[in-house]
């Protein structure tokens, strides 16, 4: 029978050696096709062999073993269908049959998931393809618009130049027709004293009794016509003095002769730098402007158990107080600041009352006219203004010096205005007709202070290397004497009040008191900081300085 036939041979040699013969051909041939040993795991799925199996079997003519074959071979292939073949690593010493189906569904699965990357890198490449050409179009735009502004800036730089040019070429002819309109104005003002002296001796020759009445008369229009045309129903009238009102230095109080001073108190009346202080015109009260922008009141107490206690204080400007000055009546008081403003306040109110804004820059100073009415301040734009109180308006603007004006001071009892510049000069106005009188040349370095004195016609003057002036105020040719108290910056300069003693705030911490006769110098010491501020009391006998510590000190 062919089943006994085909399966009695497994019982003998040669149907052992057969089977022995088709295992150790399908080993071979399964590691021949996958590169592996019989006891190696197939990790891998190897490619198909079934084919060849079959068509061995049936080229030596074992059909039955055939069939069964195909039985095993596709229950084997089932199995690994519903069982992934990588799921696991397989069981050592396992065979793992190689499946071409298997593979191939393996090798679609791996082949959709490669067409969907892709399809999604072809995305991304189209998206940003377009982010591309809008990069690029952006790009191409800025840079149109980049040397647009570039033409503009250079055809702006060239205009800038061809202005500049043209101020240089115009700065002579100006300065020519301002000395010009001052000598004209000096002239006109000269002829018209002479006119009124000429037409008083015929008034006084002809008509004695009527000559005081006329002559006011005369002065007073001849005033009004050299004033402005345009006029504000509320502007101030100047006063008219008939000389300068000074006082004799025989006059001094005996205990200004005193030349050493002791450290009587001290206040810290702020936390930020002082930059001014100015004591009341009649009361032992002190104002102190600071960097912290405020200012305040302080009582000064003769004793040193009650330390100087604050009366009032006042905040209102956006930026740093760089002085402050009170008014002849000393119930208000002016202030200047870094927001170019200047400020008028009511002591009694505590209280800003008015603000004036005419300067472009910061504002360095300012002083008030022995009428009370007037109020000048100066700036870094260059220039000084004069303000009427009464009409809250700017009167008149003086423009001579050709950098920031640092200070600005009344002579006591006069139309007279003195400045000081940092381009090295100080200048004499007149106030009432608006022109400069007289220019004072002899500095070498920035000018910081200039004063006059009550007592003599002298001016003080100090610059930014510590050097002192002194001017006769009726020859502005040439110093009368120079003082040497660098060299640091000397800040102030301040006259006592009858006009022997001198006192200069300087940088290195020191008070130097000058003899004015003699020119002794002698110094106070113990701010410990730079002194920015100084002044006397109304007798001359106490110094009061300020600095940049914020504390006040007092020597008596």
């Amino acid at each position: 029978m062919e089943g006994t036939s085909e399966l009695s041979p497994f019982n003998s040699n040669k149907s052992k050696a057969e089977v022995n013969f088709l295992e150790e051909s399908a080993d071979s041939t399964t590691a021949t096709a996958f590169g592996t040993s019989k006891e190696e795991h197939i990790n891998n799925i190897p490619e198909a062999v079934d084919d060849f199996v079959r068509n061995f079997l049936q080229k030596i003519g074992l059909s039955r073993t055939l069939d069964c074959f195909e039985v095993e071979w596709y229950s084997s292939a089932q199995k690994l269908l519903t069982e992934p073949l990588l799921t696991a690593p397989p069981a050592p010493g396992a065979l793992v049959l190689p499946d071409a189906l298997t593979h191939k569904q393996l090798l679609q699965a791996e082949l959709q998931k490669v067409d969907r990357e892709t399809d999604q890198f072809k995305q991304e490449v189209l998206s940003a393809g377009d982010s591309l050409v809008k990069l690029q179009r952006d790009r191409d735009l800025h840079r149109l618009h980049c040397q647009r502004l570039f033409a503009d800036k250079s055809r702006l730089m060239e205009d800038i130049k061809r202005l500049k040019k043209r101020l240089a070429a115009y700065e002579p002819a100006l300065k020519q027709l301002d000395d010009k309109y001052e000598v004209a104005m000096r002239q006109k003002m000269l002829l018209t004293l002479e006119g009124e002296r000429i037409q008083n001796n015929l008034n006084a020759s002809l008509n004695p009794e009527k000559t005081q009445t006329k002559t006011e008369r005369r002065t007073k229009k001849s005033a009004a016509q050299l004033r402005s045309t345009a006029r504000h129903p509320n502007d101030a009238e100047f006063p008219v003095y008939s000389g300068l009102v000074s006082l004799h230095r025989t006059q001094g109080n005996p205990g200004e002769q005193k030349s050493s001073f002791g450290l009587f108190y001290s206040i810290k009346a702020h936390t930020l730098p002082i930059s001014c202080i100015s004591l009341h015109p009649g009361k032992k009260i002190l104002a102190s402007a600071s960097d912290d922008c405020s200012w305040k009141l302080w009582a000064l107490p003769a004793s040193r158990e009650k330390v100087g206690q604050m009366v009032l204080t006042g905040k209102g400007h956006s930026d740093w107080l760089s002085s402050c000055s009170f008014h002849p009546e000393g119930t208000k008081l002016a202030t200047t600041s870094g927001d170019t403003t200047v400020r008028f306040w009511d002591l009694f109110c505590g209280r800003c009352v008015l603000t004036f804004t005419g300067h472009s820059q910061p504002t360095w100073g300012c002083s008030f006219h022995s009428c009370g009415h007037f109020l000048v301040s100066c700036s870094s734009d260059k220039t000084a203004k004069l303000w009427d109180l009464n009409s809250q308006r700017c009167r008149l603007t003086m423009r001579r010096h050709t950098g920031p004006v640092n200070s600005v001071c009344f002579q006591s009892f006069s139309n007279t205005l003195l400045t000081s510049s940092a381009d090295k000069t100080l200048a004499l106005w007149d106030v009432r007709l608006g022109v400069c009188t007289a220019s004072f040349i002899g500095h070498q370095h920035p000018c910081n202070h200039a004063t006059i004195s009550l007592a003599d016609e002298v001016i003080a003057s100090c610059d930014t290397h510590g050097l002192v002036n002194l001017w006769d105020i009726r020859r502005p040719a040439s110093a009368l004497r120079t003082i040497d108290a660098g060299p640091l910056s000397a800040n102030h300069v301040v006259f006592s009040p009858f006009g022997k003693m001198l006192a200069i705030a300087s940088s290195d911490s020191l008070v130097r008191l000058v003899d004015v006769d003699s020119c002794k110098i002698s110094s106070l010491s113990g701010q410990r900081d730079s002194v920015q501020s100084v002044t006397f009391d109304h007798t001359g006998n106490t110094v009061i300085s300020a600095g940049s510590n914020g504390l006040i000190n007092v020597w008596t």
